[in-house]
Protein backbone atom coordinates (compact mmCIF):
# COMPACT_ATOMS: atom_id res chain seq x y z
CA UNK A 1 0.00 0.00 0.00
CA UNK A 2 1.31 3.19 -0.76
CA UNK A 3 1.68 5.84 2.16
CA UNK A 4 2.20 9.64 2.05
CA UNK A 5 4.87 10.75 4.37
CA UNK A 6 6.41 14.44 5.26
CA UNK A 7 10.07 13.60 5.90
CA UNK A 8 12.85 15.71 6.72
CA UNK A 9 14.47 16.66 3.59
CA UNK A 10 17.92 15.19 4.76
CA UNK A 11 16.62 11.88 4.72
CA UNK A 12 16.01 12.25 0.73
CA UNK A 13 18.56 14.79 -0.36
CA UNK A 14 20.56 12.24 -1.81
CA UNK A 15 17.89 10.81 -3.47
CA UNK A 16 18.16 14.24 -5.50
CA UNK A 17 13.89 14.32 -5.00
CA UNK A 18 12.74 18.30 -4.76
CA UNK A 19 13.24 20.04 -1.90
CA UNK A 20 9.96 21.95 -0.06
CA UNK A 21 11.42 23.57 3.05
CA UNK A 22 12.28 21.47 5.50
CA UNK A 23 9.83 18.21 4.31
CA UNK A 24 9.52 16.55 0.92
CA UNK A 25 6.57 14.21 0.47
CA UNK A 26 7.72 10.92 -0.77
CA UNK A 27 5.43 7.77 -1.87
CA UNK A 28 6.68 4.39 0.63
CA UNK A 29 6.15 1.09 -0.46
CA UNK A 30 5.17 -0.05 2.61
CA UNK A 31 1.87 -0.64 5.26
CA UNK A 32 3.89 -0.13 8.46
CA UNK A 33 6.36 2.77 10.03
CA UNK A 34 7.26 3.52 13.00
CA UNK A 35 5.17 5.57 14.09
CA UNK A 36 4.82 7.01 10.66
CA UNK A 37 2.00 8.94 8.84
CA UNK A 38 0.09 7.92 5.96
CA UNK A 39 -2.09 9.54 3.19
CA UNK A 40 -4.59 10.98 5.40
CA UNK A 41 -1.74 12.17 7.93
CA UNK A 42 1.57 14.23 8.15
CA UNK A 43 4.78 12.92 9.86
CA UNK A 44 6.75 15.18 11.81
CA UNK A 45 9.75 13.16 13.33
CA UNK A 46 11.54 13.55 16.28
CA UNK A 47 14.89 14.06 14.12
CA UNK A 48 13.41 17.15 12.13
CA UNK A 49 12.11 20.84 13.12
CA UNK A 50 8.73 20.36 14.63
CA UNK A 51 8.24 23.45 15.31
CA UNK A 52 8.41 24.70 11.13
CA UNK A 53 6.34 21.61 10.67
CA UNK A 54 3.65 22.48 12.87
CA UNK A 55 3.76 25.95 10.36
CA UNK A 56 4.06 24.45 7.21
CA UNK A 57 1.12 22.04 8.50
CA UNK A 58 -1.45 24.96 9.61
CA UNK A 59 -0.88 26.86 6.22
CA UNK A 60 -1.44 23.52 4.22
CA UNK A 61 -4.75 22.42 5.82
CA UNK A 62 -6.07 25.95 6.20
CA UNK A 63 -5.10 27.09 2.79
CA UNK A 64 -6.85 23.94 1.17
CA UNK A 65 -3.75 22.00 0.14
CA UNK A 66 -5.12 18.80 0.55
CA UNK A 67 -8.75 19.72 -0.94
CA UNK A 68 -11.95 18.98 0.97
CA UNK A 69 -11.40 15.62 2.39
CA UNK A 70 -12.36 16.37 6.14
CA UNK A 71 -15.01 13.85 7.19
CA UNK A 72 -18.45 15.65 7.40
CA UNK A 73 -18.86 14.10 11.21
CA UNK A 74 -15.38 15.76 11.76
CA UNK A 75 -16.91 19.45 10.75
CA UNK A 76 -20.27 18.27 12.85
CA UNK A 77 -18.43 17.52 15.64
CA UNK A 78 -16.25 21.06 15.98
CA UNK A 79 -19.32 22.78 15.23
CA UNK A 80 -21.09 21.40 18.48
CA UNK A 81 -17.89 22.06 20.68
CA UNK A 82 -17.49 25.71 19.17
CA UNK A 83 -21.10 26.50 20.15
CA UNK A 84 -20.62 24.71 23.46
CA UNK A 85 -17.55 26.98 24.35
CA UNK A 86 -19.57 30.11 22.96
CA UNK A 87 -22.49 29.67 25.18
CA UNK A 88 -20.34 28.61 28.22
CA UNK A 89 -18.67 32.35 27.71
CA UNK A 90 -21.70 34.64 27.10
CA UNK A 91 -23.39 33.42 30.46
CA UNK A 92 -20.08 33.37 32.68
CA UNK A 93 -20.04 37.02 30.63
CA UNK A 94 -23.65 38.14 31.67
CA UNK A 95 -23.29 36.62 35.43
CA UNK A 96 -20.66 38.97 35.88
CA UNK A 97 -17.48 36.69 36.20
CA UNK A 98 -14.56 38.61 37.78
CA UNK A 99 -11.63 37.85 35.11
CA UNK A 100 -13.97 37.47 32.28
CA UNK A 101 -15.28 40.76 33.10
CA UNK A 102 -12.37 42.89 33.62
CA UNK A 103 -11.05 41.38 30.40
CA UNK A 104 -13.53 42.09 28.14
CA UNK A 105 -13.60 45.74 29.59
CA UNK A 106 -10.19 45.82 28.91
CA UNK A 107 -10.18 45.15 25.42
CA UNK A 108 -12.97 47.32 24.89
CA UNK A 109 -12.13 50.31 26.83
CA UNK A 110 -8.31 50.06 26.73
CA UNK A 111 -7.33 48.52 22.81
CA UNK A 112 -10.15 49.59 20.07
CA UNK A 113 -8.46 49.34 17.08
CA UNK A 114 -10.57 50.19 13.68
CA UNK A 115 -8.76 47.06 12.62
CA UNK A 116 -9.33 44.56 14.77
CA UNK A 117 -11.82 41.41 16.41
CA UNK A 118 -14.63 41.25 18.78
CA UNK A 119 -15.29 40.44 22.03
CA UNK A 120 -18.92 38.44 22.59
CA UNK A 121 -21.66 40.60 22.34
CA UNK A 122 -20.40 43.25 21.13
CA UNK A 123 -19.77 45.39 17.50
CA UNK A 124 -16.64 46.94 18.74
CA UNK A 125 -13.46 46.17 17.61
CA UNK A 126 -10.86 45.56 19.51
CA UNK A 127 -6.85 44.49 19.40
CA UNK A 128 -7.35 40.83 18.55
CA UNK A 129 -4.81 39.69 20.85
CA UNK A 130 -7.37 41.38 23.56
CA UNK A 131 -10.56 40.22 22.36
CA UNK A 132 -9.11 36.68 22.06
CA UNK A 133 -7.56 36.61 25.79
CA UNK A 134 -11.41 38.11 26.82
CA UNK A 135 -13.57 35.60 24.70
CA UNK A 136 -11.15 32.73 25.60
CA UNK A 137 -11.46 33.64 29.26
CA UNK A 138 -14.82 33.76 29.24
CA UNK A 139 -15.18 30.49 27.17
CA UNK A 140 -12.86 28.89 30.00
CA UNK A 141 -14.49 30.50 33.34
CA UNK A 142 -17.06 27.67 34.12
CA UNK A 143 -14.50 24.75 33.39
CA UNK A 144 -17.11 23.31 31.59
CA UNK A 145 -16.46 22.84 27.78
CA UNK A 146 -14.76 20.25 26.07
CA UNK A 147 -11.67 17.73 27.36
CA UNK A 148 -9.47 16.00 25.48
CA UNK A 149 -6.93 13.20 27.52
CA UNK A 150 -3.79 13.07 25.48
CA UNK A 151 -5.12 9.25 24.82
CA UNK A 152 -4.86 7.77 20.83
CA UNK A 153 -4.57 4.13 21.60
CA UNK A 154 -3.75 3.63 18.12
CA UNK A 155 0.32 4.33 18.23
CA UNK A 156 2.24 3.01 20.95
CA UNK A 157 4.12 6.19 22.98
CA UNK A 158 0.78 8.54 22.03
CA UNK A 159 -0.99 8.07 25.77
CA UNK A 160 0.86 10.93 27.64
CA UNK A 161 -2.49 11.47 28.96
CA UNK A 162 -1.76 15.29 29.21
CA UNK A 163 -5.35 17.55 29.79
CA UNK A 164 -6.46 20.20 27.07
CA UNK A 165 -9.55 22.06 26.51
CA UNK A 166 -11.38 23.47 23.60
CA UNK A 167 -10.58 27.28 24.73
CA UNK A 168 -8.99 28.54 22.00
CA UNK A 169 -11.34 29.22 19.06
CA UNK A 170 -11.60 32.51 19.30
CA UNK A 171 -8.36 32.60 17.94
CA UNK A 172 -9.56 31.26 14.83
CA UNK A 173 -12.66 33.98 14.49
CA UNK A 174 -10.10 36.57 15.44
CA UNK A 175 -8.15 35.76 12.33
CA UNK A 176 -11.54 35.54 10.28
CA UNK A 177 -12.60 39.16 11.26
CA UNK A 178 -8.70 40.25 10.61
CA UNK A 179 -9.25 38.53 7.66
CA UNK A 180 -12.26 38.95 5.68
CA UNK A 181 -11.10 36.39 2.78
CA UNK A 182 -11.47 33.51 5.39
CA UNK A 183 -15.20 31.97 5.24
CA UNK A 184 -16.96 29.66 7.21
CA UNK A 185 -15.64 26.12 5.99
CA UNK A 186 -12.34 27.05 5.90
CA UNK A 187 -12.67 29.08 9.94
CA UNK A 188 -13.84 25.37 10.81
CA UNK A 189 -11.03 23.66 9.25
CA UNK A 190 -8.89 26.17 11.12
CA UNK A 191 -10.36 25.06 14.24
CA UNK A 192 -9.95 21.53 12.85
CA UNK A 193 -6.31 22.06 12.72
CA UNK A 194 -5.97 24.23 16.41
CA UNK A 195 -7.54 20.97 18.14
CA UNK A 196 -5.49 19.21 15.77
CA UNK A 197 -2.02 20.02 17.21
CA UNK A 198 -3.16 20.72 20.40
CA UNK A 199 -4.46 17.44 20.93
CA UNK A 200 -1.69 14.98 19.31
CA UNK A 201 0.72 17.71 21.49
CA UNK A 202 -1.36 16.08 24.30
CA UNK A 203 -1.00 12.40 23.90
CA UNK A 204 3.29 12.65 23.17
CA UNK A 205 4.06 15.09 26.04
CA UNK A 206 2.86 15.51 29.69
CA UNK A 207 3.24 18.82 30.80
CA UNK A 208 1.31 18.06 33.96
CA UNK A 209 4.24 15.26 34.88
CA UNK A 210 6.32 18.74 35.36
CA UNK A 211 3.90 20.64 36.94
CA UNK A 212 3.74 22.92 33.43
CA UNK A 213 -0.11 23.60 32.81
CA UNK A 214 -1.45 22.24 29.92
CA UNK A 215 -2.76 25.24 27.98
CA UNK A 216 1.31 25.78 26.61
CA UNK A 217 -0.02 22.94 23.77
CA UNK A 218 -3.10 25.35 23.06
CA UNK A 219 -0.84 28.67 22.68
CA UNK A 220 1.26 26.48 20.03
CA UNK A 221 -1.20 25.57 18.37
CA UNK A 222 -3.21 29.11 18.48
CA UNK A 223 0.26 30.69 17.07
CA UNK A 224 0.35 28.12 14.37
CA UNK A 225 -3.56 28.63 13.11
CA UNK A 226 -3.48 32.53 13.93
CA UNK A 227 -0.51 33.01 11.76
CA UNK A 228 -1.52 30.48 8.95
CA UNK A 229 -4.81 32.36 8.45
CA UNK A 230 -3.17 36.08 8.51
CA UNK A 231 -0.62 34.26 5.33
CA UNK A 232 2.44 34.13 7.72
CA UNK A 233 5.02 31.92 6.14
CA UNK A 234 6.05 28.75 7.88
CA UNK A 235 9.38 30.44 9.01
CA UNK A 236 7.42 33.18 10.81
CA UNK A 237 5.20 30.38 12.48
CA UNK A 238 7.97 28.56 14.03
CA UNK A 239 9.48 32.10 15.64
CA UNK A 240 6.30 32.55 17.03
CA UNK A 241 6.06 29.02 18.65
CA UNK A 242 9.95 29.60 19.62
CA UNK A 243 8.96 32.96 21.62
CA UNK A 244 5.61 31.13 23.32
CA UNK A 245 7.72 28.36 24.48
CA UNK A 246 10.89 30.40 25.38
CA UNK A 247 8.92 33.43 26.77
CA UNK A 248 5.46 32.33 28.02
CA UNK A 249 5.28 28.92 30.28
CA UNK A 250 2.88 29.01 32.65
CA UNK A 251 3.25 26.73 35.76
CA UNK A 252 0.38 24.43 37.70
CA UNK A 253 1.07 26.97 40.59
CA UNK A 254 -2.29 28.62 39.42
CA UNK A 255 -4.20 25.56 40.16
CA UNK A 256 -2.48 24.85 43.47
CA UNK A 257 -3.57 26.12 47.07
CA UNK A 258 -7.47 25.42 48.99
CA UNK A 259 -9.17 28.04 46.97
CA UNK A 260 -8.17 29.00 43.59
CA UNK A 261 -8.08 32.18 41.58
CA UNK A 262 -9.30 33.92 38.79
CA UNK A 263 -5.54 32.51 37.53
CA UNK A 264 -6.97 28.89 36.99
CA UNK A 265 -9.81 30.27 34.52
CA UNK A 266 -7.96 32.21 32.88
CA UNK A 267 -4.71 30.25 32.17
CA UNK A 268 -5.36 29.47 28.51
CA UNK A 269 -6.49 33.38 27.80
CA UNK A 270 -3.51 34.10 29.14
CA UNK A 271 -1.60 32.00 27.38
CA UNK A 272 -3.07 32.87 24.23
CA UNK A 273 -2.53 36.27 23.87
CA UNK A 274 0.98 35.94 24.64
CA UNK A 275 0.97 33.50 21.80
CA UNK A 276 -1.06 35.80 19.12
CA UNK A 277 1.14 38.76 20.03
CA UNK A 278 4.29 36.40 19.29
CA UNK A 279 2.84 35.52 16.02
CA UNK A 280 2.18 39.04 15.49
CA UNK A 281 5.84 40.04 16.36
CA UNK A 282 6.79 37.35 14.26
CA UNK A 283 5.06 38.32 11.06
CA UNK A 284 6.54 42.18 11.56
CA UNK A 285 10.21 40.32 11.25
CA UNK A 286 10.98 39.99 15.07
CA UNK A 287 12.72 36.00 14.98
CA UNK A 288 12.06 33.95 18.01
CA UNK A 289 14.45 30.84 18.61
CA UNK A 290 14.26 28.14 16.27
CA UNK A 291 13.47 24.59 16.14
CA UNK A 292 11.90 25.06 19.21
CA UNK A 293 11.10 21.07 20.25
CA UNK A 294 14.99 19.74 19.67
CA UNK A 295 16.39 22.85 21.93
CA UNK A 296 18.07 21.32 24.89
CA UNK A 297 16.96 24.23 27.35
CA UNK A 298 13.29 24.47 26.55
CA UNK A 299 10.89 22.25 28.25
CA UNK A 300 10.10 19.43 26.04
CA UNK A 301 14.13 18.13 26.22
CA UNK A 302 15.07 19.67 29.27
CA UNK A 303 12.52 17.32 31.33
CA UNK A 304 13.18 14.41 28.76
CA UNK A 305 16.61 14.90 28.01
CA UNK A 306 17.10 12.86 24.18
CA UNK A 307 21.34 12.00 23.98
CA UNK A 308 20.94 11.94 20.57
CA UNK A 309 19.52 15.58 20.32
CA UNK A 310 16.40 14.58 18.99
CA UNK A 311 12.77 15.83 20.07
CA UNK A 312 11.38 13.83 22.87
CA UNK A 313 8.23 12.31 20.36
CA UNK A 314 7.41 12.28 16.73
CA UNK A 315 4.09 13.64 15.80
CA UNK A 316 1.38 12.57 13.47
CA UNK A 317 -1.16 15.15 12.29
CA UNK A 318 -4.21 14.59 10.69
CA UNK A 319 -5.41 16.33 7.27
CA UNK A 320 -8.28 14.10 5.88
CA UNK A 321 -10.59 11.62 6.38
CA UNK A 322 -12.10 10.73 10.01
CA UNK A 323 -9.24 10.39 12.71
CA UNK A 324 -8.74 13.77 14.05
CA UNK A 325 -8.06 14.75 17.49
CA UNK A 326 -11.06 16.65 18.12
CA UNK A 327 -13.15 13.18 17.44
CA UNK A 328 -11.70 11.89 20.88
CA UNK A 329 -12.50 14.77 22.90
CA UNK A 330 -15.04 14.65 25.34
CA UNK A 331 -18.31 16.83 26.25
CA UNK A 332 -19.10 18.07 29.70
CA UNK A 333 -23.05 18.02 29.89
CA UNK A 334 -22.93 20.95 32.38
CA UNK A 335 -21.12 22.25 35.10
CA UNK A 336 -18.61 19.83 36.78
CA UNK A 337 -14.70 19.33 36.66
CA UNK A 338 -14.45 15.98 33.65
CA UNK A 339 -12.74 13.73 36.56
CA UNK A 340 -16.06 13.72 37.97
CA UNK A 341 -18.03 12.30 34.91
CA UNK A 342 -17.87 8.71 35.85
CA UNK A 343 -18.97 9.21 39.73
CA UNK A 344 -21.83 11.51 38.23
CA UNK A 345 -22.93 8.90 35.38
CA UNK A 346 -22.97 6.80 38.33
CA UNK A 347 -24.80 8.76 40.63
CA UNK A 348 -27.64 9.01 38.18
CA UNK A 349 -27.44 5.81 36.90
CA UNK A 350 -28.18 4.08 40.86
CA UNK A 351 -31.11 7.13 41.31
CA UNK A 352 -33.45 5.79 37.91
CA UNK A 353 -32.29 2.28 38.64
CA UNK A 354 -33.42 2.73 42.49
CA UNK A 355 -36.29 5.26 42.90
CA UNK A 356 -36.26 4.04 46.36
CA UNK A 357 -33.39 6.35 47.24
CA UNK A 358 -34.97 9.74 46.51
CA UNK A 359 -38.35 8.29 48.57
CA UNK A 360 -36.44 7.84 51.71
CA UNK A 361 -33.16 10.24 51.25
CA UNK A 362 -32.59 9.77 55.22
CA UNK A 363 -31.91 6.61 54.91
CA UNK A 364 -28.52 7.10 53.06
CA UNK A 365 -25.57 6.50 55.29
CA UNK A 366 -22.98 6.71 53.29
CA UNK A 367 -21.70 7.15 49.39
CA UNK A 368 -18.19 5.50 48.39
CA UNK A 369 -16.46 6.55 45.31
CA UNK A 370 -13.63 4.89 44.07
CA UNK A 371 -11.92 6.48 40.91
CA UNK A 372 -8.37 6.69 39.35
CA UNK A 373 -5.35 9.09 39.47
CA UNK A 374 -4.92 11.67 38.73
CA UNK A 375 -8.94 12.16 39.70
CA UNK A 376 -8.18 11.40 43.21
CA UNK A 377 -5.43 13.67 43.56
CA UNK A 378 -7.06 16.40 41.69
CA UNK A 379 -10.57 16.49 43.08
CA UNK A 380 -10.10 13.94 46.27
CA UNK A 381 -7.72 16.62 46.88
CA UNK A 382 -8.82 17.04 51.28
CA UNK A 383 -8.28 20.94 50.81
CA UNK A 384 -11.47 20.66 48.52
CA UNK A 385 -13.49 18.92 51.26
CA UNK A 386 -14.48 22.05 52.25
CA UNK A 387 -14.82 24.86 49.35
CA UNK A 388 -15.55 28.29 49.25
CA UNK A 389 -15.23 29.34 46.08
CA UNK A 390 -16.69 28.57 43.11
CA UNK A 391 -13.43 27.64 41.51
CA UNK A 392 -12.46 25.30 44.30
CA UNK A 393 -16.59 23.78 44.64
CA UNK A 394 -15.86 22.36 40.95
CA UNK A 395 -12.78 21.17 41.71
CA UNK A 396 -14.48 19.08 44.57
CA UNK A 397 -15.94 15.46 44.26
CA UNK A 398 -17.53 15.29 46.92
CA UNK A 399 -19.01 18.99 46.50
CA UNK A 400 -20.16 18.30 42.88
CA UNK A 401 -21.83 14.80 43.39
CA UNK A 402 -23.55 16.16 46.75
CA UNK A 403 -25.19 19.14 44.87
CA UNK A 404 -26.60 16.89 42.04
CA UNK A 405 -27.86 14.61 44.62
CA UNK A 406 -29.28 17.45 46.27
CA UNK A 407 -30.99 18.43 43.24
CA UNK A 408 -32.06 14.81 42.70
CA UNK A 409 -33.76 14.85 46.40
CA UNK A 410 -35.53 18.27 45.78
CA UNK A 411 -36.87 17.05 42.68
CA UNK A 412 -38.25 13.77 44.52
CA UNK A 413 -38.15 11.59 41.27
CA UNK A 414 -36.49 11.73 38.02
CA UNK A 415 -37.14 10.36 34.71
CA UNK A 416 -36.81 7.11 33.81
CA UNK A 417 -34.30 7.37 30.89
CA UNK A 418 -30.57 8.63 31.25
CA UNK A 419 -30.54 11.32 28.92
CA UNK A 420 -33.67 12.91 30.55
CA UNK A 421 -32.25 12.40 33.64
CA UNK A 422 -29.07 13.99 32.86
CA UNK A 423 -30.90 17.08 31.43
CA UNK A 424 -33.20 17.31 34.41
CA UNK A 425 -29.98 16.81 36.90
CA UNK A 426 -27.62 18.78 35.21
CA UNK A 427 -25.52 21.54 37.24
CA UNK A 428 -26.05 24.77 36.08
CA UNK A 429 -23.37 28.53 36.93
CA UNK A 430 -26.31 28.62 39.76
CA UNK A 431 -25.11 25.60 41.51
CA UNK A 432 -21.72 27.32 42.44
CA UNK A 433 -22.57 30.17 43.88
CA UNK A 434 -22.22 31.39 47.29
CA UNK A 435 -25.89 29.94 48.39
CA UNK A 436 -25.23 26.99 47.10
CA UNK A 437 -21.63 26.07 48.34
CA UNK A 438 -22.65 26.93 51.77
CA UNK A 439 -26.20 25.25 51.55
CA UNK A 440 -26.73 23.17 54.28
CA UNK A 441 -28.11 19.99 52.78
CA UNK A 442 -25.39 19.93 50.59
CA UNK A 443 -22.84 20.28 53.49
CA UNK A 444 -24.79 17.54 55.31
CA UNK A 445 -24.23 14.83 51.97
CA UNK A 446 -20.55 15.69 51.65
CA UNK A 447 -20.02 14.36 55.39
CA UNK A 448 -21.67 11.39 53.97
CA UNK A 449 -19.14 10.96 51.08
CA UNK A 450 -16.23 8.66 51.16
CA UNK A 451 -13.47 9.10 48.10
CA UNK A 452 -10.93 6.24 48.21
CA UNK A 453 -8.35 5.41 45.30
CA UNK A 454 -8.81 2.50 43.52
CA UNK A 455 -5.25 1.49 42.98
CA UNK A 456 -3.52 0.14 39.99
CA UNK A 457 -6.89 -1.84 38.83
CA UNK A 458 -8.27 1.75 38.97
CA UNK A 459 -5.82 3.63 37.14
CA UNK A 460 -4.61 1.02 34.38
CA UNK A 461 -7.65 1.89 32.81
CA UNK A 462 -7.36 5.73 32.30
CA UNK A 463 -6.47 7.68 30.16
CA UNK A 464 -8.23 5.32 28.07
CA UNK A 465 -11.67 5.98 30.20
CA UNK A 466 -12.69 7.71 33.29
CA UNK A 467 -12.92 4.17 35.69
CA UNK A 468 -14.61 5.26 38.85
CA UNK A 469 -17.40 3.36 40.54
CA UNK A 470 -20.01 4.65 43.33
CA UNK A 471 -22.00 2.53 46.27
CA UNK A 472 -24.86 4.33 47.72
CA UNK A 473 -25.89 2.66 51.10
CA UNK A 474 -29.21 3.12 51.97
CA UNK A 475 -30.96 1.29 54.75
CA UNK A 476 -29.29 -1.92 54.94
CA UNK A 477 -28.77 -2.12 50.89
CA UNK A 478 -25.74 -1.67 48.93
CA UNK A 479 -26.72 0.33 45.78
CA UNK A 480 -23.45 -0.41 43.19
CA UNK A 481 -23.38 1.74 39.81
CA UNK A 482 -21.05 -0.64 38.95
CA UNK A 483 -17.65 0.61 37.09
CA UNK A 484 -18.21 3.65 35.05
CA UNK A 485 -15.54 3.79 31.69
CA UNK A 486 -17.20 5.82 29.26
CA UNK A 487 -19.77 8.34 31.02
CA UNK A 488 -22.10 10.62 28.94
CA UNK A 489 -20.54 12.71 26.92
CA UNK A 490 -17.10 10.66 26.86
CA UNK A 491 -16.20 10.57 22.93
CA UNK A 492 -16.18 6.44 23.71
CA UNK A 493 -19.85 6.80 25.05
CA UNK A 494 -22.42 5.47 22.46
CA UNK A 495 -25.32 5.33 24.50
CA UNK A 496 -26.37 8.84 25.11
CA UNK A 497 -28.31 10.92 22.64
CA UNK A 498 -25.63 13.42 22.92
CA UNK A 499 -27.12 16.05 20.88
CA UNK A 500 -30.15 15.80 22.90
CA UNK A 501 -28.23 16.73 25.91
CA UNK A 502 -26.07 19.29 24.65
CA UNK A 503 -29.09 21.38 23.14
CA UNK A 504 -30.56 21.50 26.74
CA UNK A 505 -26.74 22.83 27.89
CA UNK A 506 -26.95 25.45 25.36
CA UNK A 507 -30.51 26.71 25.77
CA UNK A 508 -29.70 26.47 30.03
CA UNK A 509 -26.27 29.10 29.60
CA UNK A 510 -27.52 30.65 26.24
CA UNK A 511 -30.81 31.97 28.04
CA UNK A 512 -29.04 32.97 31.02
CA UNK A 513 -27.10 36.01 28.74
CA UNK A 514 -30.21 36.72 26.11
CA UNK A 515 -33.93 36.89 25.99
CA UNK A 516 -35.35 33.10 24.61
CA UNK A 517 -36.10 34.48 21.17
CA UNK A 518 -32.51 36.09 20.52
CA UNK A 519 -30.42 32.85 22.08
CA UNK A 520 -32.89 30.84 19.51
CA UNK A 521 -31.25 32.85 16.58
CA UNK A 522 -27.82 33.74 17.92
CA UNK A 523 -27.54 28.90 18.40
CA UNK A 524 -28.99 29.29 15.16
CA UNK A 525 -25.69 31.54 13.73
CA UNK A 526 -23.47 29.46 15.06
CA UNK A 527 -24.79 26.29 14.02
CA UNK A 528 -24.65 27.86 10.13
CA UNK A 529 -21.33 28.31 10.49
CA UNK A 530 -20.47 26.29 7.37
CA UNK A 531 -22.14 28.71 4.95
CA UNK A 532 -20.85 32.07 6.42
CA UNK A 533 -18.81 34.35 3.97
CA UNK A 534 -16.42 36.48 5.37
CA UNK A 535 -18.88 39.05 5.88
CA UNK A 536 -20.93 36.88 8.22
CA UNK A 537 -18.39 35.66 10.23
CA UNK A 538 -17.68 39.87 11.13
CA UNK A 539 -20.60 39.77 13.28
CA UNK A 540 -20.82 35.98 14.28
CA UNK A 541 -20.50 36.85 18.07
CA UNK A 542 -22.39 39.71 17.89
CA UNK A 543 -25.94 39.74 19.46
CA UNK A 544 -28.36 42.29 20.95
CA UNK A 545 -29.22 42.94 24.72
CA UNK A 546 -26.54 40.93 26.68
CA UNK A 547 -28.05 40.50 30.08
CA UNK A 548 -26.22 41.71 33.56
CA UNK A 549 -26.87 39.75 36.44
CA UNK A 550 -25.62 40.41 39.41
CA UNK A 551 -22.28 38.95 40.04
CA UNK A 552 -22.33 34.97 40.91
CA UNK A 553 -19.46 35.29 42.65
Amino acid sequence: MSRLLLVRSSFVRSAGLLQRGCYVSVRLMSTSSPGGGNATSVFLPRDSNQALGIGQYAIDVIGGKYGDHISPSVYDRVKLFHTDSVMCGVSALALKTNAPTLLREEALNEYRSSKGACVFGSSVRCAPEKAIAANSSAVREWDSNGTVFGYNEKIKGHQAGEFGHNDFYPVVIAAAQMNPQIDGKQALRAMICLDEIRGRLAEVFSLKTYKIDHVVHGAIASAAVYGAMLGASAEQIESAIGMTVAHYIPWRAIRAGKQLSDSKGASAAISTEAAVLSMKRAMKGFIGPKDIFRNPEAIFRWFEPQPDGHSPFNLILSHSGDDFAVMGMHFKLGLYEHQSAGALEGLIRSLVSNPAILKNPEAIKQIKIVAYEPAFGIIGDPAKRDPRTRQSADHSMVYIVSTMLRKAIEKGSLPTSMDEAWCSLMLSPYDYGKDAITHNKTRSLMSKIVFEHGGAEYDSKYPEGIPTSIDIHHQDDKLSSGLVMFPSGHARNSSADLSRILQHKFLMLGEIAMAPDVCQAFMKKLEDIQGCNGLDLQSLYDFEGLKQHHPID
